[in-house]
């Protein structure tokens, strides 16, 4: 099975030889809605994900909207946790 490329939301601007004041217009939101969206400091909610699967073209599955470590902020020692429940 062939492995497809995933991109990130500057990867598909930067790749479309886009701005971010050009991307901002075409998805319908702010120059600093796409800094945040690219920077991971905020995500976009679902009719916008809609508008940029219709721009871009894209699936999905091929866009990545968060960070890899996303919800992953705290690590947990399971040893201690064993010994707190146990």
């Amino acid at each position: 099975m062939e492995k497809k490329n995933k991109f990130t939301l500057k990867a598909l601007r930067i790749n479309n030889n886009w701005s971010q004041e050009e991307t901002a217009r075409l998805y319908g939101v702010s120059i600093d809605t796409i800094k945040n969206y690219e920077s991971y400091k905020t995500f976009p909610d679902v009719p916008i994900i809609e508008k940029i699967l219709k721009v871009t073209g894209m699936n999905y599955d091929d866009i990545i909207f968060l960070p890899e470590n996303y919800g992953k902020t705290v690590s947990i020692n399971e040893t201690k946790i064993k010994k707190y429940y146990n």
